[in-house]
């Protein structure tokens, strides 16, 4: 029972990050409906529908055939309210005009790396020293 609740509750999270809700599932029996239509009235094909339904073609169509226009809401997939769209406003107080520069390359070395001794007390006599065999 708790695979089917797993694999249930990952699906419905598919479907949802997809932009699918439950509502547009019970909604398909309206898409099926009217593309039977189009293809009895206008001779249509499935993608040419979704092209008058979801694509270029769909502001043509809503003009040209206003009489559907219920029809036309009740599809599934007609998200008109984005209750998630978030706007962000940045407003930059300081600026500073800096002017850059290239770094200018004296000389290549061939040995980019070397050790260097440390020079400080703690180094040499305290706490940071490696392990000594006796």
């Amino acid at each position: 029972m708790s695979k089917l609740f797993s694999i249930s509750l990952s699906l419905f999270i598919l479907l949802q990050s997809f932009g699918i809700s439950v509502a547009d599932v019970a909604q398909m029996d309206e898409f099926i409906e009217h593309a039977q239509y189009h293809s009895e009235q206008y001779g249509d094909n499935v993608f040419v529908f979704i092209s008058k339904h979801y694509g270029e073609l769909k502001a043509d169509h809503d003009k040209e055939h206003q009489e559907e226009k219920e029809d036309h809401e009740e599809l599934p997939f007609n998200h008109n309210n984005c209750s998630h769209i978030a706007s962000v406003t940045v407003f930059v107080l300081h600026t500073q005009k800096q002017d850059y520069h290239i770094p200018e390359l004296l000389e290549l070395r061939k040995d980019h790396f070397f050790y260097q001794e440390p020079s400080s007390s703690i180094h040499s006599e305290g706490p940071f020293q490696p392990p000594r065999f006796s």
